[in-house]
């Protein structure tokens, strides 16, 4: 993607200290990984099998550092930088930081609850670069980025594209390699922790439905418009 400032929002900027403290992290650990090999992957990625076998909690943070390979990791601390750095500097770094590992985190327990078997390792800042994107949508609905270099979109519509493909990947299994269950964590929490009230709102309307679908089973319906006007009939 390509990107320019729209109204109130800008795109990177000065780097700012978490996002700076961030970059250099995930790429120290790209270095070590090239030196350690895929032994690093099992110990620090998050490896859903040995997560629950052996109680490995830290991987729900050290995974967010790994990355598969160098375009992967290019590609997240790009989108850090792009996004995070004005977040930042609306949030303040100690609240970044925060929302920064509660999406990642929250991206590694959608991981390990929904596939606890799974034996192979999942890495990659994603999950949380994935909150820092609905964040900045929330943020900067109209704002404008260039979809695929090409198609000019506003970040709303973006990351609602981005919210359904990642949810429809995530039930198909037809992701691939890619982490999709992540992503929609990532997003999932991102939003809780933002908009706790959307979370009650959310609950309320299916605890409605759910009553409402359970009367209706068990009480027949009057239409009292109708019963009045067959007594009006019935009186004259």
């Amino acid at each position: 993607m390509t990107y320019y400032s729209y109204q109130r929002g800008s795109f990177g900027g000065p780097l700012t200290p978490a996002v700076k403290s961030l970059l250099i992290a995930c790429g120290i650990a790209f270095v070590l990984q090239q030196i350690t090999g895929q032994k690093m992957l099992y110990i620090f990625g998050l490896v859903p099998l040995i997560f629950w076998r052996d109680f490995f909690l830290w991987q729900l943070v050290s995974y967010i550092f790994l990355h598969g390979d160098i375009f992967h990791l290019l590609f997240n601390l790009l989108a850090l930088y792009m996004f995070g750095c004005e977040l930042e500097r609306v949030w303040g770094s100690r609240f970044f930081i925060k929302y920064f590992f509660v999406t990642g985190i929250g991206a590694g327990l959608t991981t390990v609850c929904l596939t606890p078997s799974m034996a192979l390792p999942t890495i990659g800042a994603s999950g949380a670069i994935f909150g820092i994107l609905l964040a900045y949508a929330l943020y900067y609905p109209n704002q404008i980025v260039y979809f695929n270099f090409l198609f000019p979109i506003r970040m709303k519509y973006l990351i609602l594209i981005y919210g359904l493909l990642t949810f429809y990947f995530s039930l198909s299994g037809t992701g691939g390699n890619i982490a999709y269950l992540a992503h929609l964590g990532g997003m999932v929490f991102g939003l809780i922790y933002l908009r706790p009230g959307f979370l009650r709102s959310v609950y309320s309307h299916f605890s409605y439905k759910i009553k409402l679908w359970w009367f209706r089973r068990r009480f027949r319906i009057v239409d009292r418009t109708k019963t009045r006007g067959d007594n009006d009939r019935t009186y004259h």
